[in-house]
């Protein structure tokens, strides 16, 4: 199952908007370049109507090799996470009634 590429994309947003696939590109790129400065920076980025890239701390635990089965302690790191607004959610797999 193949999702839309980047380029499709670009191509999409820019026939949508009628602006060049250039300037499409361009947008794109300036919203994924603020994520991450936004996400990095505050701890949060919130797309409206998509949902919210989140940056956690893990604390470090103990886990197992699967090769070995030894037990091997796994450092505490920072993760991002994004979560899906509910509007989505529900639009896209609507829970049961």
């Amino acid at each position: 199952m193949a999702g839309m590429t980047k380029t499709q994309l670009v191509r999409h947003l820019a026939e949508q908007t009628e602006v060049s696939n250039k300037v499409s590109a361009q947008y794109l790129e300036l919203l994924a370049a603020l994520a991450v400065k936004e996400t990095k920076k505050n701890g949060a980025f919130t797309l409206p109507g998509l949902g919210k890239l989140v940056k956690q701390q893990r604390k470090a635990r103990l886990g197992r090799n699967p090769q070995t089965g030894d037990t091997i302690k796994i450092p505490a790191k920072t993760v991002v996470k994004f979560r899906v607004a509910k509007a989505v959610k529900d639009a896209i797999a609507p829970g049961k009634k």
